[in-house]
């Protein structure tokens, strides 16, 4: 068995699958009444597994074998005097394969210091209750369930393999295994030689999670039952007070009235000093006998994140080097809750940022459909490069625009929103399709020099490419008068009513890279049924291989393929046509506006 986090996974899931196939047929040779194998001897099987090879593969580095067996232990026949309950048991055999390594009486024979491979195993016993016995090199469990009553796990061994075991060290393993209604034992040594693999597998856990309820999730899990019987994990609100985060418990049925009587109590301030002592919450739901806890601060940078509880029945104690162990796992829980924080304050604002930079709505059209399909490349972003707008410009007027910023950078991200708004401001003073593309361009050039000029010729210019156009629709005339231009964009697509397409506007430079360039607009009418298909290049460059969706006018096949069908219809269906076109992940934002005229009677359908 490889000595890496695999082995104890995988032993668990051979134990867990043996058991689960055998417990609802014992074999024939149990004869008539033979005990069932319960969920709970399952549980406390693979719980005992994982604490055998967690602590002698990963902690003592000791390569082992594991074996597990059922014995089932048959009645008597009647007749042969009074009938005892039938046993069935679980036996695991963990060997220590290491070939230097011969462990007597505690004492690695090759060193002369104490073997903690299979003296970490065997010490487990102790904490379970299991009858164990232990050979030169081999450590010996067996778990047993009785007839009638399978829920109950007994210790008592068969006659011929009951035997003393030789005295554990102790504390026995970094992770003091918690089964039910079995006692911790908190030592300064299973801190000395636990505590540093410990923290290390909490930094490894926590590291990344930009959730603080996932942070939260994880820790009570981590300490929950290797440190107390129940966790719960309180954080501070931005209004000065606290919220209960998470709240977990050994038993599983015990969490919510647990989590019930916290909430009805909740603390008044954060304590202070670490392993303060905490009143028991008067409820079953933490243990019926009562019981003991110790409050943690929880303080990262300077600031109080919140506070850690742990409790378990009887009297909690801790020595001093325990207590600076939780204070270190506090330590980490604290600031991974501050750095999920600060993302999730950062992402808050960046969403409420980058929704300022696209429209809400688009504009409604009188006899003109429209629909737009995107999908900004950046993870996580609601904006990318790509941008759009349709807006109203009274009588009877209303303009629409598809653009694209080179990069895909938030700084490109930033362009979008004001190449938006400059376009609005400028059509609504006044300006014609050709005068608002020309100032734009004037505008994006005179930045690109200034940063040029402020940060040198390593600074970045950025281009725009930009399709913008014009519809009037006049009152009692079908269709739409349309006029649009491009540049160093996609031309949009006019396909007509008998299927024919054809390019609306002719190609021109991008904006930013010459301020004097002048441009021109084409003006046509737009026919109920006909429809303008707009594009980035998002879609056009969409690669397969060596090829792109718009070589041999493959956009227009995919156009003319959609024939017939709605604005928001075919706007999907060019989405669908650019995804399925190649078999890796788009890599650049995609945009797709549509355009349709509709006739008279297709407006006043519902």
């Amino acid at each position: 068995m490889p000595a890496n986090q695999l082995a104890a996974a995988g032993a668990r899931k051979f134990v867990r699958a043996l058991l689960i196939e055998r417990a609802g047929a014992p074999p024939a040779t149990a004869g008539p009444g033979a005990a069932a194998i319960s969920s709970e001897l399952i549980s406390d099987a693979v719980l005992l597994t994982s604490e055998l090879v967690t602590n002698a593969v990963m902690y003592a580095g000791t390569d082992i074998d594991v074996t597990c067996r059922l014995e089932h232990d048959r009645p008597p026949a009647e007749g042969d005097g009074e009938r005892r309950p039938a046993k069935v048991g679980v036996v695991l055999e963990v060997s220590d394969r290491h070939p230097a390594r011969r462990v007597r009486g505690g004492v690695d024979a090759r060193t002369g210091e104490p073997g903690y491979g299979l003296q970490l195993v065997s010490a487990l016993a102790e904490s379970w209750g299991v009858t164990y016995r232990r050979a030169v090199k081999t450590v010996w469990f067996r778990l047993e369930a009785t007839e009638g009553d399978p829920g109950r796990i007994s210790a008592v061994p068969r006659a011929e393999e009951a035997r003393t075991p030789e005295p554990p060290l102790r504390p026995a393993h970094p992770h003091p295994v918690a089964p039910r209604g079995r006692p911790h034992k908190f030592a300064a040594e299973w801190a000395d030689r636990g505590g540093p693999s410990f923290l290390a597998e909490t930094s490894e856990l926590l590291a990344g999670q930009l959730d603080q309820d996932m942070v939260t999730a994880l820790t009570a899990q981590l300490l929950v039952p290797r440190l107390a019987d129940w966790c719960a994990i309180w954080l501070s609100t931005e209004g000065g007070g606290v919220q209960l985060s998470r709240v977990w418990h050994v038993d599983e049925r015990r969490i919510t009235p647990l989590r019930a009587e916290l909430e009805r109590d909740p603390p008044a301030d954060i304590v202070n000093t670490a392993g303060t002592p905490w009143p028991w919450p008067e409820c079953a739901g933490a243990a019926p006998s009562g019981g003991s806890a110790l409050a943690f601060p929880l303080i990262a940078r300077d600031t109080e994140q919140g506070m850690l509880l742990l409790g378990r029945a009887g009297h909690l104690q801790m020595t001093d080097t325990v207590v600076r162990m939780v204070e270190d796992v506090a330590r980490r829980v604290a600031q991974a809750v501050y750095t999920a924080r600060q993302y999730t304050r950062q992402t808050t604002i960046s969403l409420a940022l980058q929704r300022r930079q696209l429209p809400a709505t688009l504009a409604s059209i009188p006899s003109v459909d429209t629909a737009i399909v995107y999908e900004p490349h950046g993870e996580g972003q609601t904006v990318g490069g790509d941008f759009y707008d349709v807006f109203p410009m009274g009588d009877r007027r209303w303009c629409f625009l598809l653009g694209d910023v080179q990069g895909k950078d938030p700084e490109a991200m930033s362009v979008t929103g004001l190449a938006r708004h400059l376009v609005r401001l400028l059509a609504r003073e006044g300006h014609g399709v050709e005068s608002v593309l020309g100032r734009l361009n004037l505008a994006m050039a005179e930045e690109s020099a200034e940063a040029v000029e402020l940060g040198g010729e390593q600074a970045a210019s950025r281009f725009l490419s930009l399709l913008y156009g014009e519809l009037e629709v006049a009152p009692g005339v079908p269709g739409a008068r349309c006029t649009v231009a491009t540049a160093g964009h996609p031309p949009p697509l006019h396909m007509f009513v008998d299927g024919a397409v054809e390019a609306a506007s002719d190609p021109q430079m991008l904006l930013g890279i010459d301020g004097g360039t002048e441009f021109h607009a084409s003006t046509f009418h737009l026919a109920p049924g006909e429809t303008l298909l707009c594009v980035t290049d998002g879609v056009t460059e969409r690669r397969c291989g060596n090829w792109q969706l718009d070589d041999n006018d493959g956009l227009i096949e995919v156009m003319r393929d959609g024939m017939g069908l709605g604005a928001k219809a075919l706007a999907e269906h060019v989405r669908r046509a650019a995804h399925d076109f190649g078999t890796g992940p788009v890599e650049d934002d995609l945009s797709v506006l549509v355009l349709q005229a509709v006739t008279p009677a297709a407006e006043r359908r519902p």
